[in-house]
């Protein structure tokens, strides 16, 4: 799972962090309470997660539980893949 996170890490420092005093959120943190990621943030989060670990998101699993820290995105990821 630690490749995951850090995949994931480095994909939303990339994507989302902006500014020379931006950090991503430590594992467990949430990313809607730090502002990392608004609504179309977490669409296009869901859109990458699908297409690099070949796995499907449905409606039902895009909540915070699965996909607001590291630590459960990668713990999402995991069971999706059957690991």
């Amino acid at each position: 799972m630690s490749d995951i996170k850090a995949q994931v890490r480095q994909y939303i420092a990339d994507n989302f962090m902006f500014g020379a005093g931006a950090r991503v959120p430590g594992d467990s943190e949430s990313f809607l309470e730090h502002h990392v990621l608004d609504s179309t943030g977490f669409l296009e989060l869901v859109a990458h997660l699908e297409e690099r670990y070949g796995i499907q998101v449905a409606d039902e699993e895009m909540i915070p539980e699965n996909l607001d820290s590291l630590d459960a995105i990668a713990a999402f990821v995991a069971r999706k893949q059957g690991r």
